[in-house]
């Protein structure tokens, strides 16, 4: 599981739709108490911070119809409480570039 904490438009094809279906998971996983991946990291990592979840969903869409996807998933604004702000990360938003760069994926770090 992986919310990228770098521009949406950064991402290639692969990250940005990845990301949208995990960030999907997680506000399900906190909105609804579910238990799988409950304790992962990147899914605790978002607790208490919905609402910088919610936005990072807006951009993520954003970016998405920017590139011609058709989005009709949305998340109910009124669950988004909590912090709007993230500062807790798994890995760095330096080291995430660096994750990318290494995977030659398309990303704009990739080739940076």
């Amino acid at each position: 599981m992986r919310i990228w904490d770098i521009p949406p438009k950064c991402l290639c094809r692969n990250h940005l739709l990845g990301e949208h279906r995990e960030l999907h998971a997680i506000w399900s996983i906190l909105t609804k108490n579910k238990k799988g991946y409950s304790r992962h990291p990147e899914t605790l990592r978002w607790k208490n911070k919905l609402g910088a979840l919610y936005l990072r969903h807006k951009k993520l869409i954003e970016e998405m119809e920017r590139r011609g996807y058709c989005h009709k998933s949305d998340l109910d604004g009124r669950l988004a409480r909590g912090s709007c702000r993230q500062n807790v990360f798994v890995d760095t938003p330096a080291k995430q570039k660096e994750i990318l760069r290494k995977k030659r994926c398309g990303c704009i770090y990739s080739f940076r």
